[in-house]
């Protein structure tokens, strides 16, 4: 077995040698393959397994190679399983392939039926062996099939496999779009303590004085940076300075008031867009182009792009309506940008949190987001390559409701 070197900090970028493009592999997929996808996007693994025979599927179909039933729903599963054949590919006809040999790929037996054809960690021993599958997200945005070592290994998530399929900060520069929260002055110490080569932190309205940042000037690799996501000019002026460096970008900015329909005037209800919704196009349209021209630049590649939403974006909870309707709005905005950065293989990932234990939320009863939680949630999506993140108990639940039957959801919330 060969357990890969500590990844040791990138080296300064050659600027005579060629710059590889972003490319990514096939993405043709039927739809009922997408539901891998679907659960690589969630961090599980999952298989269909025919109801009527209870045959696990590989690869996924329309009807159970064995008893022809159609009921074939999508169950979670270990992925335990023996690595029967492995070899390494050398040379691929696909561009994306070519610039990557060597590919380790192998040949695993499932504990539960199947044989399937998957993806090697480098610390995966020689045939026979007993190895763990999984789902990852390849930067076609598609789910792909890879098996890691039966047991955790020294130095794992470096291997080149976890590196492309995943956005780990390790050795990376992150902004952070708003530090002046406790959420974002966590995030960019999450960021600190995972490994990120450097944070900018930005903040706005420099005449309000905050902890916060004032916590931020003492820490090493992080940088204040001045960024109002309201104004144009603000955000392409940072964007001209660090947008050719930026690999993850963390859009923390927020504006949440309670605020209803009921309310007379709109002035909150623009406010809440103007952060939650516009905010995000300006730093798209500024920051995606420099993103997308650095997809495949070298092990610290720039890898993706974090929204911080609300699981109030899937179903509105009117005692806080406009806020909810600025939050359904950047939902469907970030999948527009997912659309857009997909092709060059930066990862946008959205983070779904129930109520935040901050001051817009304290009349709210436990159970709340701390800030530190939802910093961690977002360092851990990252290194684990998942798409969207459901922070909290009430997230998980309202989401679990959401997916039940929302219009029963609905109907609740309005009570």
């Amino acid at each position: 077995m060969t357990m890969p070197a500590r990844l040791p900090p990138p080296k300064r970028k050659n600027p005579l040698a060629r710059t590889r493009l972003p490319a990514s592999p096939g993405q043709g997929r039927s739809r009922v393959a997408q539901g891998l996808t679907l659960a690589a996007a969630h961090g599980r693994f999952m298989l269909q397994r025919c109801e009527d025979c209870g045959t696990v599927q590989y690869p996924p179909r329309e009807a159970c190679a064995t008893c022809l039933s159609p009921r074939l729903p999508w169950r979670s599963l270990d992925g335990a399983g023996e690595l029967i054949a492995r070899t390494t590919i050398r040379y691929g006809q696909e561009i994306y392939f070519r610039e990557r040999p060597p590919f380790p790929v192998g040949l695993v037996r499932l504990d539960c039926g199947p044989s399937l054809v998957v993806a090697l960690h480098g610390d995966c021993g020689a045939a026979p062996a007993r190895v763990r599958v999984g789902l990852a997200l390849d930067k076609a945005g598609q789910g792909l099939v890879i098996a890691l070592p039966e047991k955790d290994t020294p130095n794992m998530a470096d291997d080149p496999l976890i590196r492309e399929t995943t956005s780990d900060p390790k050795f990376r520069k992150v902004l952070v779009t708003d530090a002046k929260t406790a959420v974002g002055r966590t995030a960019v110490e999450a960021f600190l303590a995972a490994g990120a080569d450097h944070v900018w932190a930005g903040f706005a309205e420099p005449w309000k004085p905050s902890a916060h940042l004032a916590h931020l000037q003492t820490q090493d690799k992080a940088t204040l940076v001045p960024l109002d996501v309201t104004d144009e000019g603000s955000v392409r002026e940072l964007a001209g300075r660090i947008g050719g460096k930026v690999d993850i970008l963390v859009n923390t900015a927020e504006f949440h008031r309670v605020s209803t329909i009921a309310r007379q005037g709109t002035e909150t209800a623009r406010a809440e867009m103007e952060v939650n919704y516009f905010g995000l196009l300006r730093l798209a349209q500024a920051f995606g182009p420099a993103l997308k021209a650095r997809a495949a630049d070298g092990e610290a590649s720039a890898t993706a792009w974090v929204n911080l939403l609300s699981v109030y974006a899937f179903a509105n909870l009117p005692a806080q309506g406009t806020f909810c309707a600025s939050k359904a709005a950047a939902l469907s905005l970030a999948q527009a940008l997912r659309a857009e950065l997909q092709p060059s293989g930066i990862r946008v990932v959205n983070v779904f949190p129930g109520p935040i234990d901050d001051e817009w939320n304290q009349l709210l009863p436990p159970p709340k987001v701390a800030a530190a939680g939802l910093a961690n949630a977002i360092v851990d999506a990252l290194r684990d390559g998942v798409e969207d993140v459901y922070p909290g108990d009430v997230a998980q639940e309202w989401l679990a409701r959401w997916r039940d039957n929302p219009k029963a959801l609905e109907r609740e919330l309005s009570l």
